[in-house]
């Protein structure tokens, strides 16, 4: 919490299954270097590919991908949820070789992170995972869904009156 690994341009990957806390921890961690006065860049996979998408229409992208390195960090959530095709793949590795050794990312998954080649083509996801860990502190989350929990126990719903 104390964010001193944003200074030094280090990486976090939390992985874990679906519920047990990935995104509340970067969004914590988010609003804890908001702060301090840092800008942050948050995107979802899919967001990511449609922004950098657009830049392509009109040969922008480097421009594009400029833009999100300014940020002193740089959250890319839910990675793994969906498969990821080569334009998703060429985003993630475009973002993670330009913040490379010069930005902090947070990279959440359901999957470890050795584990990309499974969603995107091989070749990006390892040169992007290779970056990625290369400086990294990496969280393995465990457990049952809290959402799932809240579900089944009554949670999380107000009565119906």
């Amino acid at each position: 919490m104390t964010l001193e690994w944003v200074g030094r341009a280090e990486n976090l990957a939390i992985a874990g299954p679906s519920g047990t806390g990935k995104s509340h921890f970067a969004v914590a961690l988010a609003h804890k270097a908001i702060d301090q006065g840092m800008q942050v860049a948050w995107f979802s996979l899919e967001s990511l590919t449609a922004h950098v998408g657009r830049a392509t229409v009109d040969n922008s992208v480097a421009k594009a991908i400029a833009k999100i390195t300014r940020a002193h960090l740089i959250i890319l959530d839910d990675i793994g949820m969906l498969p990821s095709g080569q334009a998703a793949a060429e985003a993630f590795y475009r973002v993670i070789d330009a913040a490379y050794e010069r930005r902090s990312v947070i990279v959440t998954s359901n999957l470890h992170p050795s584990g990309f080649d499974t969603i995107m083509p091989k070749t990006l996801a390892t040169a992007a995972v290779d970056r990625l860990l290369h400086h990294a502190h990496i969280v393995l989350t465990e457990g049952t869904s809290l959402r799932l929990t809240q579900a089944t126990t009554g949670k999380g719903v107000k009565p119906l009156h």
